[in-house]
């Protein structure tokens, strides 16, 4: 089942006695699993469980659904943001399904994207940060799609809701797209609506109203992605205007299509079809081999992905088509300069933090 019907249904859409049948079973399911995550949660805030504290900032980015948030582009205007600030940022992920190699696809996007930013994957992140410090002399530790990894404590915590279903239809896996209940709003520190284009102002400030029942304090923005250009496998960017006119076919593995879906629909392009392949699909070679017979037949004058397929496909055309991925930037909507005020608070804490360091080590070689 790809994410998109999967989602057709576990939110209802999907008519049938068997769908019906099959919703039945997928609540069973979500019992247990709620049972847990409340239990592992309750652990946390009562101290029962062990949480590491790295000896610099660390800002948390996560989400309470899984997969598809356009959390990749948030994490990128972060690190930029630090950088700029002149801190040495480390990000640090989980790294699931990475390849051969150790690194995954999106850290592969990232290095794309962010070549003066280090990142580790490694599932234990209480030992990624001590690398990070240590070795690579981090001022601050970003954590991607940490907002449910509480082994390691930070110092900022920023959830992301995605327009397309902020709440997860409000049920947990494998019933809904929750992997935690709402109420775990209430640990952040920010919350981010993101692709909030895609509904009206009423909608976007229903949704916010529910969250500042369960998170009064949390900073609010909201955040659409812009399409900025094509973007082909050796790095090379081209305008978005090319695609004007153009008779295009799409695909992506990502966690929820429904995103892309809504960027291709600004392209100013034909798009004929669009294939999807579950999130961090690996594309054997017959996967690739299908992708280019099907751009071969289509008659398109161009095949678009997202750049997280692109980096492991890594060739600029499939059946003679050429591929290119969409490169998405966001823009603010709402709440940047709250998100920018925080980032300096932490930034300061990061640099004195660093300087005191320094001068400290200095002073026990002098002897002082």
């Amino acid at each position: 089942m790809n994410p998109s019907h999967f989602r057709d249904l576990v939110s209802g859409r999907r008519r049938g006695v068997g769908a019906s049948l099959l919703r039945t079973v997928l609540r069973a399911g979500s019992v247990p699993y709620g049972w847990a995550v409340r239990r592992r949660n309750r652990q946390f805030d009562r101290g029962a469980r062990e949480v590491a504290r790295p000896e610099v900032p660390v800002i948390s980015i996560g989400n309470l659904t899984v997969g598809g948030t356009g959390k990749t582009p948030l994490v990128e205007w972060f690190a930029r943001q630090l950088r700029s600030r002149g801190v040495r940022v480390t990000i640090l992920s989980r790294g699931y399904r990475a390849g051969a190699d150790g690194r995954n696809d999106e850290a592969l996007e990232l290095e794309l994207s962010l070549p003066d930013v280090p990142h580790l994957q490694n599932a234990d992140r209480a030992a990624s940060a001590q690398v990070a410090v240590e070795e690579l002399a981090a001022q601050m530790l970003l954590l991607d799609d940490g907002f449910q990894h509480r082994q390691l404590a930070r110092d900022f915590d920023v959830a992301l809701l995605d327009a397309s279903e902020p709440f997860g239809f409000d049920r947990l896996l494998p019933a809904g797209t929750l992997r935690e209940p709402v109420s775990g709003l209430r640990r952040a520190q920010a919350v981010i609506l993101s692709r909030a284009d895609m509904l009206s102002e009423p909608q976007r400030s229903a949704i916010r109203r529910r969250v500042e029942k369960l998170a009064p304090d949390a900073l609010w923005g909201e955040v659409q992605h812009r399409a900025a250009a094509l973007l082909d496998a050796d790095g090379g960017r081209t305008p978005l205007a090319k695609l004007a006119g153009q008779r295009v076919v799409a695909f992506c593995g990502i966690g929820n299509p429904a995103g892309f879906r809504h960027t291709l629909a600004a392209l100013g392009c034909e798009v004929a079809e669009l294939r999807e392949f579950p999130d961090h699909h690996d594309y054997p070679r017959a996967d690739v081999d299908a992708l280019a017979t099907w751009a071969q037949e289509s008659g398109a004058q161009r095949i678009l992905c997202t750049r997280k397929d692109l980096v492991k496909l890594r060739t600029p055309a499939l059946g003679g088509v050429p591929l290119a991925a969409v490169a998405i930037e966001i823009d603010w909507l709402s709440g940047q300069n709250e998100l920018k005020a925080a980032i300096d608070r932490l930034a300061e804490d990061a640099l004195q933090n660093d300087v005191l360091a320094d001068w400290a080590e200095d002073a026990e070689e002098l002897g002082a």
